[in-house]
């Protein structure tokens, strides 16, 4: 799914972003210019970039 249409960024970009190490909205913006444009997405991209970190950091907890 576009996250930005301004950009053409999609949900699975985003996460891709994170799973290679982005964990803020500034990396993300770095990265891919999330929100550089009209801005509208910047709460969808925080909560996909919230949710991956946590679906990345579940396993780390569950196997320690």
């Amino acid at each position: 799914m576009y996250v930005c249409l301004c950009h053409a960024i999609t949900d699975r970009q985003i996460r891709t972003a994170v799973a290679d190490g982005c964990s803020s909205m500034r990396d993300l913006r770095d990265e891919l210019n999330i929100a550089t444009q009209c801005g509208r997405c910047a709460c969808h991209a925080r909560d996909l970039l919230k949710s991956t970190l946590l679906e990345i950091q579940e396993p780390m907890v569950a196997a320690a």
